[in-house]
């Protein structure tokens, strides 16, 4: 048997109350309790992991990512015009396949992200920045 999983089941049976360190799974304690039979530990352990899983994590928003292309005469413009909660994440400089005469045409990747929340019912599914707009009056 596994002493790191033990411990929580040994300090149960001392005490009558389940503490378990941050570090340690829960589902490691469950396997120990589960192993030594001792239901009142059991049925702790499984609706402290219920909880666990019904909580949202701290973290709980996702990220969405656009990669952008443009010209280097667009980067400010592009940087400037970006709206509803986009946030700038990287620039890739991605050069030019092409070269007109004896100037070079930087081309770049810009890489934005934006929260969303990770609930279904959310709002923030819905986009509503400008780019959304644009579609719309562009599908007209």
């Amino acid at each position: 048997r596994d002493p790191t999983y033990f411990s929580p089941v040994l300090n149960y049976l001392r005490h009558g109350k389940l503490v378990i360190n941050n570090d340690i799974a829960e589902e490691g304690v469950l396997e120990e309790a589960e192993f030594y039979n001792i239901t009142e530990l059991i049925r702790l352990v499984k609706e402290r992991i219920c909880l666990r899983e019904r909580r949202p994590l701290k973290d709980s928003k996702k990220h969405v990512y656009r990669v952008l292309q443009f010209h280097e005469e667009e980067l400010t413009q592009m940087v400037s015009t970006m709206s509803d909660g986009w946030k700038f994440e990287q620039l890739i400089n991605i050069g030019s396949q092409y070269n007109y005469g004896n100037e070079e045409h930087a081309e770049f990747l810009c890489v934005v992200s934006r929260e969303c929340g990770s609930s279904l019912n959310s709002t923030d599914i819905e986009p509503t920045d400008r780019a959304k707009v644009l579609q719309q009056k562009g599908s007209r």
